[in-house]
């Protein structure tokens, strides 16, 4: 790891720039995908998880707790990223694994509400714009998703910063 990199968030966007440090984004596309399986495969297991609470919960309360199966595809998904991806490692489990990280625009680390609106605007965006939306990233110098341009985010290499 070079010293470059070290100090990426007081670098600001100019240490993110593709032209002068192209090595950030190596494979990054592909980290992605794999990080979003590993992500995926976590979320449906804390979501199956929510579901056999929610059946205990509405049981007990005679059907009242059933209402919050409505609430369980959007929440578990949000809450992951927030408290995953605006953690100090700026990164859900799968994206440690793929060694990739999210960075705002300018080089400095997420935080948990810019975490949980891009969560919202990817869940939103592919449910209603269909997944092809994905294909932006084919076209963007630092392969960035059209929810990430969005917001003004940016997803790197980890070993590399």
């Amino acid at each position: 790891m070079s010293a470059a990199y070290d100090t990426i968030d007081a670098g600001g966007p100019a240490n993110l720039d593709p032209a002068l440090h192209p090595e950030l984004y190596d494979n990054v596309r592909t980290r992605r995908i794999l990080a979003f399986f590993v992500d995926a495969v976590i979320m449906f297991a804390l979501m199956t998880l929510a579901f056999v609470v929610i059946t205990f919960l509405g049981l007990f309360t005679l059907g009242l707790g059933f209402i919050l199966y409505a609430i369980v595809w959007p929440v578990v998904p949000i809450l992951y990223n927030m408290f995953t991806l605006g953690g100090p490692s700026s990164a859900t489990v799968g994206m440690r694994m793929a060694g990739v990280e999210m960075r705002t625009w300018d080089g400095g680390r997420m935080y948990s509400l810019l975490a949980a609106v891009h969560a919202a605007l990817y869940w939103f965006s592919v449910t209603i714009l269909t997944p092809f939306i994905l294909l932006v990233s084919l076209f963007s110098a630092k392969k960035r998703m059209l929810h990430d341009m969005a917001i003004g985010t940016v997803v790197v290499r980890s070993d590399m910063v």
